[in-house]
């Protein structure tokens, strides 16, 4: 996976954990228990997908531009999208869309939780 860098940067993000939902042999990377991010792992634990959350205009955008770009895998496909860990998605790309996956799932909470979240209160 090109993106090797990816666990670091969503680990420092306020309030994420990280868990393995073994069903599904995915990394997942949350908010309270809301996935915002997953690696997808084969059966050699090779990353073939990595899943953020979007904005649906935005989704239908970026699988038109980006042909490593695919509607959610196992996912809400309105919702989700799917990258390919090695494909010609850039990094600045990749943080951009996880940022927004982040703040998307960040938003859903109440702002007194968020602020709770963000060690802001």
């Amino acid at each position: 996976m090109k993106y090797n860098w990816i666990d670091g940067y969503l680990l420092e993000k306020k309030g994420v954990t990280k868990n393995l939902q073994a069903d599904w042999n995915w990394i997942r990377y949350c908010i309270e228990d809301k996935m915002f991010a997953a690696i997808c792992l084969d059966n050699e634990d090779k990353p073939y997908y990595i899943n953020v959350k979007t904005d649906p205009q935005e989704s239908i955008y970026l699988r038109e531009q980006y042909e490593d770009i695919i509607p959610g895998y196992y996912s809400n496909k309105v919702h989700w999208n799917s990258i390919k860990p090695d494909g010609a998605v850039s990094d600045d790309l990749m943080k951009h869309l996880l940022d927004e996956s982040y703040e998307l799932i960040l938003a859903g909470f109440s702002k007194k939780k968020q602020r709770e979240i963000l060690g802001e209160e």
